[in-house]
């Protein structure tokens, strides 16, 4: 700015202010940017050079290496690693279990086999008891319809006071227009892992 000042005034010193406005007019200056000449650049010798890409190359293939062994290892998870107090715990919470005697081991077989015939048996009765009121059902129903087709349509209808049940409002609740669901707040907890 300074300089473009200089020299209108000294172009309103010669000619006066008309010519000295074209000439400010036409007169464009830019920033020093204080450049420096470029350094020549050594010339390496080309055994130098192959020797340092090949070390970046060995750096890099390491790097990778590395990360492919770890790559099979699982990342630590805090919730399944066990608290420290009961590791040193582990003696005085260790259960000793004196070793079955084959007799007891051939008790507890015996009692399994016996629950599972009785459970077995159980059931049985259970579908013999649905078997026979389903028979006697069917069988009351196919009597009364051969005695009247009204009394048998009545009999098979489905009674809705057996089941009380009363169900007010929408199945499926209409959308509320401009409505913008918010957000919900939470906090980001994961971690972080790096390769050094």
């Amino acid at each position: 700015m300074s300089l473009l000042g200089a020299f209108a005034r000294l172009s309103l010193q010669r000619s006066g202010a008309v010519a000295g406005i074209a000439v400010a007019r036409c007169l464009h200056t830019t920033p020093i940017l204080c450049a420096e000449p470029l350094k020549k650049k050594k010339k390496l010798d080309p055994q130098i050079v192959k020797q340092r890409e090949d070390r970046k190359k060995k750096k890099i293939e390491k790097q990778i290496r590395r990360l492919e062994k770890n790559a099979r290892q699982l990342k630590p998870v805090d919730e399944l690693e066990v608290p420290l107090e009961l590791i040193d715990e582990k003696d005085k919470r260790q259960r000793k279990l004196v070793p079955l005697t084959s007799a007891q081991l051939e008790e507890r077989a015996l009692l399994k086999k016996q629950w599972a015939h009785y459970k077995h048996d159980e059931r049985v009765a259970d579908y013999q008891i649905i078997d026979r009121l389903v028979l006697a059902q069917n069988k009351a129903l196919a009597e009364l319809r051969r005695e009247s087709e009204e009394l048998y349509q009545a009999a098979i209808d489905i009674d809705p006071q057996l089941l009380p049940v009363a169900v007010k409002g929408p199945v499926a609740t209409p959308p509320i227009k401009d409505y913008v669901s918010p957000d919900g707040d939470y906090l980001h907890q994961s971690m972080k892992w790096e390769v050094k």
